[in-house]
């Protein structure tokens, strides 16, 4: 073999190699990290500032993923934590709001670095939606039937 046509079939076994890698990457690669930030929480009381920080733990294959998002206002204070699986598109895993004894299952889609999701619990129903990148991540959580309506939060990594 020439060295020329080694070289090329090196080259070519990289490029298989490197987009096998992206194709393969879960949904959830490129959540790993602490992220903070600020944003709002709107209850049937009006609307207040909150700084929120969130920390993921991602499995290898990014198709596993641990959240846990705390924020905090001059009147609230609330703490979600989210298992979450992610089988090709489709998500699955459960939830709990630690501050007010909430719990229950999660499910919904992912994918391109979004994921949204419907959470549900004993008397507590609510839609999540995260939008990541690389350094930025856009957090929106949305519920009718509670006094906190509508949580969004805008992130940065590090921190």
């Amino acid at each position: 073999m020439t060295r020329t046509k080694a070289a090329a079939l090196g080259l070519f076994a990289l490029a298989l190699a490197g987009s096998g890698a992206s194709a393969s990457a879960g949904p959830f690669t490129g959540y790993q990290g602490s992220w903070t930030g600020s944003g709002s929480i709107t209850t049937s009381n009006g609307n207040e500032r909150i700084r929120c920080r969130a920390s993921y733990a991602v499995d290898a294959t990014g198709n596993s993923l641990t959240q846990r998002i705390t924020c905090a206002s001059d009147s609230y204070r609330f703490v979600v934590v989210s298992e979450v699986i992610a089988n090709g598109a489709r998500i699955s895993g459960s939830w709990s709001e630690t501050s007010r004894s909430l719990n229950g299952s999660l499910s919904g889609s992912a994918a391109n670095g979004r994921y949204n999701a419907h959470i549900a619990g004993s008397g507590f129903t609510a839609n999540v939606s995260v939008a990541s990148t690389a350094s930025r991540q856009t957090v929106t959580i949305t519920s009718g039937n509670s006094g906190i309506r509508r949580v969004t939060m805008s992130l940065h990594k590090g921190g």
